[in-house]
């Protein structure tokens, strides 16, 4: 379910990446891989409801480690050593998996041992040896589940005590020695098995489940069913089917990629039949499936790490969530149906949109265990437990139906995907925990903050900005979860203490980050898109980010303007969705040079009602008023020209 750039929520066909040189040691590693992601499940299960399964319970730090053995010793199992020749060094695979489990496991058997004696400051040799070799595999398990650029971050940080002593200003900090680096990173309590880690091991793994079990049960099936019965014989019924579908779909399983090649075959060449050129086809199919990191319940792993840092339960998080993710997809709403509106393209046939009874009267597995989800996170303010209860029910529910139930070649398949998924979350939040743990234990991450807030001068809008371009950056090499926990320990602290709502800033963050996956030259959901499409990657990546660009704007306003992020009155918040709803019009109007009962404008129209659009969005009302006043002006005017054509037609 991550919004992660390297996650998939799908097995690679044929199976893990792993191949031996036979198809019986390829049988056997699936069969090693299903044995140990269930075996990791089931630790998870009896963790979060405290079981006790076999008199196992897990005391201290030692489930995380734990954990990280299994999940990472798959990381090696179906993640390749090279991507140019998978099949090579399929021996050196399994040698570091026995190895990953030996040394975590070492490290999870004396795990009450770590806390008890502070093995962090003063550790025997054998657990020196332990940290030492886990620490190597988490760089090698990053690199493969994250790439390059993130491996030189974690090296980068990771190693950041061993010099910080010597660097200059606000980048000075504590220094450490080798060993004392080392013991630091794996036997302390923020970095390795540090907020992300616990994150994965708490809330994640279960949403994890619950996405893979709504794939393997077609519950993707039913969502673009139920999209096309609503939308599918609307002017532009395709695109609009896609958006809805996959903003419903992306808000269970948090996942962009997977959201894209899930929904992407179907909605695609559906769209191009009615009339969407390929190129727009994907980049509305990239821009809907990147939503998916927006919209609750689930969003991505990001948001779990987010309630994490801010202390806050995870529903609060939901709940600011909410309105932005809403926005995001009414504007592509807009768009796509403005272009179909200026092209003249039709929907489908009646005739080839099923009835939204009979799809509702199949799918109400799927809508009951959604509203169990949300019940359970919600109402019983029950987070980590929610998504176990969600998937319980639905197995239950699908079985009745041939055609959904888990049979044993589906269960197959979905403890694959299950395991690819978590060990894929594992390798790259271990490697992100030494970025945090050396920004941490150096005391440079809180100096970082002091001076940036100082430099702005507590401008707002100056370090907005500067977040903004870094967040982008940094999202280009970077997962979304990677860059917002790096900027999060670095620039919200500044955000917060220069007054800005500390939810509203870091979601900003969170935003930003994501922007990579529709632009150039990135634009991995633009990409995937692509390909599905046959379209030209680049030439989809630009149209992803024009698409996307109310993102753009959208999480400047909410920084400064609370009510959007469920902050205030119900009476502000209202007033506030509406005046964006109409700025959100607005703007997109004048992207599409298409106002509905005008039609087409000119550019100065176009500009001025886009001008008018960004007045709405202010906070101030005044300001909006203003704003609203142009566009009434732009229509009238408009409208008078097309009267006075008219006339002189006739």
């Amino acid at each position: 379910m991550d919004s992660d750039q390297t996650t998939s929520a799908a097995v690679p066909e044929g199976g893990p990446a792993l191949a031996g040189p036979d198809s019986a040691l390829q049988t056997a590693l699936r069969v090693i891989v299903m044995v140990l992601g269930t075996l990791g499940v089931i630790m998870a299960i009896n963790q979060q409801f405290l079981l006790g399964l076999f008199g196992f319970q897990p005391l201290g730090n030692a489930y995380l480690y734990y954990l990280i053995g299994i999940f990472l010793a798959l990381a090696f199992l179906t993640l390749p050593a090279t991507t140019m020749n998978p099949q090579r060094f399929w021996w050196l695979n399994i040698v570091l998996a026995i190895a990953a489990m030996g040394s975590a496991g070492w490290l999870g058997f004396h795990g009450l041992d770590i806390i008890q004696k502070g093995w962090e400051y003063d550790a025997p040799l054998g657990a020196d040896i332990a940290a030492s070799v886990l620490i190597v595999l988490v760089l090698e398990g990053v690199r493969r589940a994250g790439g390059p650029i993130l491996l030189f971050t974690a090296l980068l940080f990771g190693t950041y005590p061993l010099y910080a002593d010597a660097m200059p200003g606000f980048l000075w900090g504590t220094e450490y020695s080798l060993i004392g680096t080392v013991r630091a990173h794996v036997l302390g309590v923020e970095s390795i098995i540090g907020i992300p880690m616990q994150v994965v091991a708490e809330l994640v793994i279960g949403f994890v489940i619950f996405g893979s079990v709504l794939v393997a049960t077609k519950g993707s099936d039913f969502f673009m069913e139920l999209a096309s019965a609503l939308l599918g014989h609307s002017r532009g019924g395709p695109a609009k089917v896609a958006v809805m579908g996959s903003g419903i779909l992306g808000s269970l399983s948090g996942s962009v990629i997977s959201n894209i090649l899930t929904s992407g075959p179907f909605s695609i060449p559906t769209m191009r039949r009615v009339g969407y050129p390929a190129h727009y086809a994907a980049a509305v199919e990239a821009c809907a499936s990147t939503g998916a990191t927006l919209m609750p319940p689930v969003m991505g792993t990001v948001a779990f790490v987010m309630a994490s840092f801010l202390g806050v339960q995870y529903s609060s998080i939901v709940i600011a969530a909410v309105i932005p993710a809403i926005l995001f997809y009414v504007a592509l709403l807009f768009q796509v149906d403005m272009y179909a509106a200026r092209r003249g393209l039709n929907g489908l046939p009646r005739s080839e949109t099923p009835p939204i009874w009979p799809v509702l009267k199949q799918g109400w597995p799927y809508l009951l265990s959604l509203a169990v989800l949300i019940f359970v996170l919600m109402g019983l303010r029950m987070e980590a437990r929610s998504p176990y209860y969600a998937s319980v029910v639905m197995l239950v529910a699908t079985a009745f139906r041939k055609d959904t139930r888990l049979t044993l070649a589906r269960a197959k398949a979905l403890l694959l995907d299950i395991s690819c998924n978590i060990a894929n979350l594992v390798a790259v939040l271990a490697g992100i925990g030494l970025v945090v743990g050396g920004l941490s234990y150096t005391g440079v991450a809180g100096a970082f903050s002091r001076e940036l807030l100082l430099y702005a001068g507590g401008n707002t809008a100056l370090m907005l900005i500067a977040g903004a371009v870094t967040s982008f950056v940094l999202g280009m090499g970077m997962t979304v979860t990677a860059c917002y926990i790096f900027l999060s320990i670095l620039l919200a602290p500044a955000l917060v203490q220069a007054g800005l709502n500390p939810i509203a800033s870091h979601l900003f963050i969170l935003y930003w980050g994501m922007l990579s996956y529709i632009t150039p030259p990135v634009a991995l959901a633009a990409i995937t898109a692509a390909n599905v499409a046959g379209s030209k990657p680049m030439k989809t990546g630009f149209h992803a980010m024009r698409l996307g660009m109310p993102l753009f704007v959208l999480p400047f306003i909410f920084v400064y303007d609370p009510a959007l992020i469920m902050e205030g009155s119900w009476l502000q918040i209202i007033e506030r969705v509406g005046l964006t709803v109409l700025a959100i019009w607005a703007i997109t109007s004048a992207f599409e040079s298409w106002i509905y009962k005008v039609g087409r404008i000119g550019i100065i129209s176009r500009i001025a009602f886009a001008a008018g659009g960004i007045l709405v969005l202010f906070p101030e009302l005044t300001t909006s008023l203003i704003g609203a006043a142009v566009l009434v002006g732009v229509i009238v005017v408009n409208l008078g020209l097309g009267r006075r054509r008219a006339a002189v037609k006739a």
